[in-house]
């Protein structure tokens, strides 16, 4: 049941209202092909290839695939989308979508290329957060070790402390600006330590307000549980919780490393379980908005229903500042659009940074479109039910 009657997700009037016809052709074209799940593996391959043998396909990509889900390679060029979604009252998330080198400088590279964003927000008004990755400023390897207790050697401590201090900076820096800052999630076997990093920046710049986000996977079964013990020790150490509420991200690979290693798959036996599991921990985060802030990133129509309906029962209202929704650039354009038109706070994931670098986030999106059971033909099916109404207005 839709608890709020100016919500339709079925509007693609208002969901594609910022596209051209020609632009919404263009998107039509696109998830025609990633509707072919043999096309997008080949297409994968193909471009992998092509850039390493410096084929000219550089244009070719950024004009299609880069372009529906990326802004631009830089922060600047990020400008045209960030005014455009704005348009729309959508916030934008600058989301530097680099994987790592692994190395001292690569490290402190990115660490400075977050700051870039969060002073990029601190200057806009549709830039509500930044985020980032502890794996973009710290080695996993040491993640790991620390979460297994194990000693580190004294150029691994020296490299965690280095790490630490990144994330610190980073934090810190948020703090500064008035900019929320996502941390995000990453594999279990380091994600403990990952938390407790976060814990320790959110006790320190979340004393008015939340500031420093963590995020919870919910297709692990014991997420819901970590964010009650979560909420407990913010209430008891006099800060605010923020919290990012994610289905996930490395389910296939969380399962095969706890087969390997012999030890229980911490996923969700079903997809059902992690469904209900999601709309449980949305339901403990409004009942306890005392102290808790959240963003809900999900694609998920059902979940945005049902943190509507909590709002409304709890009589929250649709634009307060606790409450986000988030969606990824060049999907789910018909809840983001949809929402942010009946004045709820909605923003998008907007990755961006060198073509190159962002291919392998941009594979796992075209490989997500698929795999994710009738993601690619409901977004395919929406953006030809607007082409159909504007013939017909147009007729």
């Amino acid at each position: 049941m839709n608890p709020d009657p100016k919500v339709s997700f079925d509007n693609t009037a208002i969901a594609f209202a910022d596209q051209s016809n020609a632009k919404l052709y263009k998107t039509y074209l696109l998830f025609a092909a990633m509707n072919n799940n043999s096309l997008v593996k080949m297409g994968g391959t193909m471009m992998r290839k092509a850039l390493e043998w410096h084929l000219p396909v550089k244009t070719l990509i950024k004009k299609t695939i880069f372009e529906q889900f990326c802004g631009g390679e830089t922060i600047e060029e990020c400008t045209p989308t960030i005014e455009r979604l704005g348009k729309s009252n959508i916030g934008t998330i600058l989301d530097y979508s680099v994987e790592g080198e692994g190395s001292e400088q690569s490290f402190d590279h990115t660490a400075q290329e977050i700051i870039a964003t969060i002073e990029r927000a601190h200057k806009s008004t549709h830039i509500p957060f930044s985020v980032f990755k502890v794996t973009g400023v710290a080695d996993s390897a040491i993640l790991t070790k620390v979460q297994k207790g194990q000693i580190l050697t004294a150029a691994e401590q020296t490299a965690y402390d280095k790490a630490r201090a990144r994330v610190n900076s980073i934090c810190q820096r948020a703090f500064e600006r008035g900019v929320r800052i996502f941390v995000d999630a990453e594999e279990s076997w380091f994600q403990e330590t990952i938390d407790q990093l976060t814990y320790e920046m959110m006790a320190l710049y979340n004393k008015e307000r939340a500031i420093v986000y963590n995020t919870y996977q919910l297709y692990r079964h014991d997420r819901l549980d970590v964010i009650k013990r979560d909420y407990e020790n913010a209430v008891r150490d006099g800060y605010y919780l923020g919290g990012k509420l994610v289905r996930g991200a490395y389910m296939e690979k969380e399962a095969r490393t706890a087969q390997q290693q012999g030890y229980g798959n911490p996923i969700n036996p079903s997809k059902q379980a992690t469904d209900d599991l999601y709309n449980a921990a949305l339901t403990f985060c409004v009942e306890h908005a005392d102290r808790i802030a959240i963003c809900a990133g999900t694609h998920n129509e059902d979940s945005c229903y049902v943190l509507m309906q909590l709002m409304a029962q709890h009589g929250i209202q649709p634009n307060d500042e606790r409450f986000y929704f988030a969606q990824l650039l060049g999907m789910s354009d018909n809840l983001s659009y949809n929402l942010a038109h009946a004045g709820y706070n909605v923003a998008k994931y907007v990755p961006y940074g060198p073509v190159e670098a962002v291919m392998p986030y941009l594979l796992r999106r075209a490989d997500e479109n698929t795999a994710i059971a009738g993601q690619s033909s409901r977004e395919f099916n929406l953006i030809s039910k607007e082409r159909a109404r504007r013939k017909k207005q147009n007729a």
